[in-house]
């Protein structure tokens, strides 16, 4: 094992470490797109700048390998924003919600057109999603969404019968909705797929190299590691370590994480539990249970919300095997009791949670060849693909839909100072768990753990409280 996230050390080859290590530095470089990150955001952008305007000299600066950061590390779920329709409409009203809910699910269309297009072997399987009641208390929970959508003819959720909720492999799953426009992927060989798409367009990629400042501006120089790039235009793809490299944002976002573990292959029994397809399987609750199966027949189960990192630091934690594989394994034994599923490796992701629960893009300091994007909030391999669609288009300075669309240059709300952040961040995610568990266990949770557990906003993937005025 090289790398403690499964899906990276799949991903990469030994020819890969060694040609990142032996590649010769930027040194002094002009450019006129430098972007830094090279993960999702990064290189859709590069390449999506690139098919519309071939001519472009674009640069991309990665610390690590591309893909060593959450993009290489995440669940792998392609989800859209459809069970957060009520969300939008508050954040950005009636218009801009129905644009993003259709604009995220055509994207997993559009992804895995591009994979096919491109070659990119990385397991992308377009089979839907199913959203679960993994007890009785969340049973009423798909009602209030399906129907807000179906109003405003976006619906394209089916309720599941007995029949078929048994495709989600578990009998803890109580009831459930399903929609054909998700899947998953391999989340690592994507984004190592999309930077050979981007070197063969002509984006140059210079891995191990670390952006330390930047200073000027209609001209750039931005200072690395390796030496300085001289650049006309700066792209911060950087999610979670955009805190670390920009303080103005430290209290954009909370840095918590989401832990995985993966099964060793256990093609017969999966197959025998109807999960041999691509599907992910998502809980109703607010740190949502997840879990999807690959071709290879292993099981990836995933449980978000638990570490949360002091003052937004980018810690050694998130490049373990998961303090919390007790956690992960009730979560397995609360679905597949009786399989013996056997645990082959876990890992940590690093997320950056928004306020509003939705990313956000802009010009830096309101300087207009400096941009950003970030606070995909735990739901970003759809969502970096349109992300790299509006960097683009603010990039080339497009008055198009993406350009306008009310995820950028947002006025963003703020989370608390530290240590207030942390700690109530900590307070309501012990009551979340208390709560939750006294409804798996079927008995009332305490009314003061069901209060806390309201302050937790939009952290669930699917929206816990429709207003009824959304609902004609």
């Amino acid at each position: 094992m090289r790398f403690q996230p499964f899906w990276f050390d799949e991903a990469i080859t030994q020819a890969d470490i060694e040609a990142a290590a032996s590649a010769p530095p930027h040194g002094a470089l002009d450019t006129q797109v430098c972007i830094i990150g090279g993960g999702f955001t990064g290189l859709w952008t590069a390449i999506t700048l690139k098919k519309q305007k071939p001519e472009l000299n674009i640069a991309i600066i990665e610390k690590d390998l591309c893909g060593q950061g959450a993009s290489g590390r995440n669940g792998g779920a392609m989800l859209t924003w459809s069970t957060k329709f009520a969300s939008l409409i508050k954040e950005f009203g009636l218009e801009q919600a129905c644009f993003l809910v259709r604009q995220s699910e055509q994207a997993v269309h559009d992804i895995k057109a591009f994979t096919s297009k491109h070659g990119i072997e990385c397991d992308c399987r377009v089979d839907g999603t199913y959203y679960t009641a993994s007890n009785h208390s969340q049973r009423n929970a798909f009602g209030p969404i399906t129907t807000l959508l179906e109003q405003h003819q976006l619906n394209a959720w089916q309720t599941l019968d007995k029949a078929q909720l048994q495709a989600t492999g578990s009998n803890a799953n109580l009831a459930g909705i399903y929609s054909p426009h998700a899947g998953s992927v391999q989340p690592a060989k994507l984004v190592r797929g999309l930077m050979k798409v981007a070197k063969a367009l002509g984006v140059k990629v210079f891995e191990h190299t670390r952006y330390l400042k930047h200073l000027g501006q209609d001209t750039l120089t931005i200072t690395t590691d390796k030496g300085e790039i001289r650049a006309n235009q700066l792209v911060f793809a950087v999610n979670a370590w955009l805190p670390s490299l920009l303080p103005q944002f430290s209290r954009s976002v909370v840095l918590v994480s989401s832990d995985m573990a993966i099964t060793t292959p256990a093609p017969e029994k999966l197959a025998a539990m109807r999960l041999n397809h691509g599907a992910p399987v998502i809980d109703a609750r607010i740190f949502v249970n997840y879990y999807r199966t690959t071709s290879s027949g292993r099981l990836m189960l995933g449980k978000g919300g638990n570490y949360f990192s002091f003052n937004n630091q980018v810690r050694d934690t998130f490049h373990r095997a998961s303090r919390y594989q007790a956690i992960l394994e009730r979560s397995l034994s609360h679905f597949f009791a009786s399989h013996q599923l056997e645990i082959d490796r876990t890992w940590t992701g690093p997320s950056d949670r928004s306020v509003s629960g939705m990313p956000f893009f802009g010009h830096l300091n309101g300087q207009a060849n400096v941009f950003y994007g970030s606070g995909y909030s735990g739901n970003g391999v759809v969502q970096s693909y349109l992300g790299g669609q509006i960097l683009a288009s603010l990039l080339l300075n497009q008055h198009n839909d993406w350009r306008h669309c009310a995820l950028v240059n947002q006025t963003l709300k703020q989370f608390p100072v530290e240590p207030f952040r942390t700690a109530g961040a900590l307070m309501v995610r012990n009551a979340i768990r208390r709560k939750e568990s006294a409804e798996d266990n079927n008995t009332p949770p305490h009314k003061l753990d069901v209060w806390l557990s309201k302050l937790s906003g939009s952290a669930a993937k699917l929206d816990p409280n429709v207003k009824q005025e959304y609902i004609k």
